[in-house]
């Protein structure tokens, strides 16, 4: 039941037994979330974006699950929100984390940087996770291109 409670997820997508991406999830899929293991939340979304519960970190935490909010900004990433993202990321290797924002359109941005600069991960494999989820726009392919130079 929890993969298919995973899958109903706007977007989910597990790119490893530990680290997983997705939309914004309702409280009810949070339980989901913990039942499968994951221990810590990060969330790129504004608390003003669309379906963003105005008490998530308090049902995470009912949850026990450690929760990490740092807002990006659609129209405007920057590399000291990746720097941010990286840290929290590194601190979190060793334990299963998911990381959302609205529509996993920030995330799968992020998430790809950090595979490619952090992780290592063959390029065709990041880039494909990538494109799963969407094809950046001019904004977010800037930031990306720029990112890795």
């Amino acid at each position: 039941m929890t993969a298919d409670a995973l899958q109903a997820i706007r977007n989910y997508l597990a790119l490893s037994p530990t680290l997983g991406t997705a939309g914004q999830p309702t409280a009810e899929q949070f339980k989901a979330v913990a039942e499968a293991g994951y221990t810590v939340v990060v969330n790129l979304a504004l608390s003003t974006s669309d379906h963003a519960i105005p008490n998530e970190a308090e049902v995470l935490k009912s949850l026990g699950i450690i929760y990490f909010h740092i807002p990006v900004v659609w129209e405007a990433p920057t590399p000291a929100d990746l720097a941010i993202f990286f840290k929290v990321m590194d601190r979190n290797r060793d334990v299963k984390v998911l990381v959302h924002c609205a529509l996993n359109m920030r995330v799968s941005a992020f998430v790809y940087l950090y595979r490619m600069l952090r992780l290592g991960v063959d390029p065709a494999v990041a880039i494909a996770d990538l494109h799963r989820i969407w094809q950046p726009n001019p904004t977010w392919q800037t930031f990306i291109d720029q990112s890795l130079t």
